[in-house]
C-alpha cells in the first residue's frame, strides 16, 4: 500500500487505529488524507502520524485511490451524496466501515456503479487485535481486493464473506462481540467480590483468565469444546459451574443475543435508506 494514496473520511478512534498500522506497515505519512470537521482532532492527527489532513470531505477524497468511509451510519447517506460527483469522476476503491450500511445503498448514494468493500471491524483495533469481516462487490477487482485487504489487515485479521447477507451476522458476533467479552468480565469480577476476593485480584484473575484463554483458542488450533472438556473435570468445580450455565440455558442465550444483534444490524440499514 506504500505507493496508494489512501483517503479516510472520518478521522475517529477505528481511523485512527488504521492509520497508526498502515503508518507502521511502511505506508508513507503522506499517501494518507483525513478529512475531519474536528480542528483539535486534525491537529492530534497531523502531530501524531505526520498525515495530511482536511476540515472538507471533498478536498481530501479528490487526493485518493481509495477512500475509507469511517463515520457513523447516520451520516453516511449524506456524506455519500456530497461525494459522489468525485466518485463517479474518479473511480475509487471505497471502503466502508458503517454498521448495517449495504453495497446496494452506497452504490446509490455514491451515484452509480463503482468498487465497494464493506468491512466490520471491532474494537481491538486499537491495539492492532481485532478481526474484520469484509465482502467485495461485483466491481472490485482482485487488486482493490488486496489493497482493502491490506487496510484493514493493518488492524488484526481479516475474513472474508461471500455472501452479503451474512455481513450483519459478522457485526453481531465480532462488531458487536468485545462487548459481550467485558460484559463476561464485569459479572466475574463481582462474583469474585461477592465471594471475598479483594477487589484488584479480583479483576486481575478476571483479566488474566481471559487473556490466557484467548491465547488457547488461537494457538492451540483446538475446537472450543475440545478445551472446555479438557478442563472440566467429572464432578469437579468447572464441571459444577458449567452446569449452572447450562441450568440456565447459557447457548440459548448468547443464541438470541446474537440474533437480536444481526436483527438490529438489518434495521439500520432500513432506517437510513
Amino acid at each position: 500500500m506504500s505507493s496508494d494514496s489512501i483517503t479516510f473520511i472520518g478521522g475517529g478512534n477505528m481511523a485512527r487505529s488504521l492509520i497508526a498500522g498502515l503508518v507502521r506497515q511502511g505506508t508513507a505519512p503522506g499517501n494518507i488524507h483525513v478529512a475531519e470537521p474536528v480542528a483539535e482532532l486534525r491537529s492530534q492527527l497531523t502531530t501524531e502520524f505526520g498525515v495530511k489532513t482536511y476540515a472538507s470531505a471533498t478536498e481530501a477524497a479528490a487526493q485518493g485511490t481509495v477512500w475509507v468511509l469511517a463515520v457513523k451510519p447516520q451520516v453516511l447517506r449524506d456524506v455519500c451524496a456530497s461525494l459522489a460527483d468525485i466518485a463517479q469522476a474518479q473511480a475509487p476503491l471505497v471502503v466502508s466501515i458503517a454498521a448495517g450500511i449495504t453495497s446496494a445503498q452506497l452504490l446509490r448514494w455514491l451515484g452509480g456503479a463503482g468498487a465497494v468493500v464493506r468491512a466490520m471491524p471491532n474494537t481491538p483495533a486499537l491495539l492492532g487485535a481485532g478481526v474484520t469481516g469484509l465482502f467485495a462487490t461485483a466491481g472490485v477487482s482482485a487488486e482493490q481486493r488486496t489493497q482493502a485487504d491490506t487496510v484493514l489487515a493493518s488492524a488484526g485479521r481479516t475474513v472474508w464473506i461471500e455472501d452479503e447477507a451474512r455481513m450483519d451476522a459478522v457485526t453481531a458476533v465480532s462488531g458487536s462481540g468485545p462487548a459481550y467479552v467485558f460484559l463476561l468480565a464485569e459479572a466475574m469480577e463481582a462474583a469474585g467480590i461477592a465471594q471475598g476476593l479483594p477487589a484488584d485480584a479480583a479483576r486481575t484473575l478476571v483479566v488474566q483468565t481471559l487473556l490466557g484463554a484467548s491465547r488457547m483458542l488461537e494457538e492451540s488450533g483446538e475446537a472450543p469444546a475440545e478445551l472446555r472438556r479438557r478442563v472440566t473435570s467429572p464432578n469437579g468445580t468447572t464441571q459444577a459451574a458449567i452446569e449452572s450455565f447450562q441450568g440456565e440455558d447459557f447457548e440459548a442465550i448468547v443464541g438470541r443475543a446474537i440474533d437480536a444483534a444481526t436483527r438490529r444490524g438489518k434495521a439500520l440499514s432500513a432506517a437510513n435508506d
